[in-house]
């Protein structure tokens, strides 16, 4: 595998992991207690921290694709394995 494709599967990686992270730990205003701004939505965050979820989704792509890249180099699931995709027919 060369770094380009290790840099893209990584990427995809983090930008699913990031989707993920994106709803834990948001609190709306009427949670925390805060005043809302006239015309504010009554979902909007008022604890958003984009450093915490970055941090976060980056912890899980990095868990992830080394599992990935640990199945890619052992092979322990491989697409023979997978019913109607391969093996013998």
């Amino acid at each position: 595998m060369n770094t380009y494709a290790i840099f893209a599967i990584y990427l995809l990686f983090w930008v699913i992991s990031a989707f993920i992270m994106l709803p834990l730990g948001i609190r709306t205003p009427d949670e925390t207690g805060e005043i809302m701004v006239k015309g504010q939505a009554d979902s909007a965050p008022s604890n958003f921290r984009p450093g915490v979820v970055a941090l976060r989704a980056t912890i899980l792509a990095t868990l992830l694709f080394g599992l990935y890249y640990a199945n890619y180099v052992q092979g322990w699931v491989t697409v023979d394995m997978l019913p109607g995709y391969g093996g013998s027919r």
